[in-house]
């Protein structure tokens, strides 16, 4: 029974398999091996071939290394310049943040200083009813007169 399970399951076949890169270069090497062995030329011309295409590759390597050199520093200057646009953009927001609020407390300062004023007058006006209330009435005039 469970070898009938078992043919009834799909197979998985994993391979596993490696950059090439190692192989790449493997082969590179035997094959400029093999041309050296087969060429045409003599030995002196041979070297001279290899110098010059030598140089060539130190040229190009060169070449491609500068143009890297222009990226990335393309990069950096344009990550720097967002970053720098960034801080400014939140620096202009923090300073229009701190304008309003120091508006919003310049409006307070003023509205309390108006209701303390109000406040005052509204104390004077009462103080002044309270005095003119407990002021001792006029004397009569018989009383006047007795004196």
């Amino acid at each position: 029974m469970v070898r009938e399970r078992e043919r009834d399951q799909p197979v998985m076949v994993v391979e596993r398999s490696e950059s090439g890169l190692g192989a790449f270069f493997l082969g590179a090497l035997i094959g400029a091996g093999v041309a050296l062995l087969f060429a045409p030329r003599s030995g002196a011309e041979t070297r001279r071939l290899i110098r010059q295409r030598s140089r060539e590759l130190l040229d190009a390597a060169g070449r491609k290394a500068d143009e890297f050199r222009g990226l990335v520093e393309e990069g950096y200057e344009r990550g720097r310049e967002r970053v720098e646009e960034g801080i400014d953009t939140v620096r202009r927001s923090v300073e229009e943040r701190l304008e309003v609020a120091r508006d919003a407390v310049d409006a307070g300062r003023a509205a309390v200083q108006s209701a303390r004023d109000e406040l005052e007058r509204r104390l004077s006006e009462a103080r002044s009813a309270r005095r003119g209330a407990r002021a001792p009435a006029a004397p009569a005039a018989d009383d006047l007169a007795n004196e």
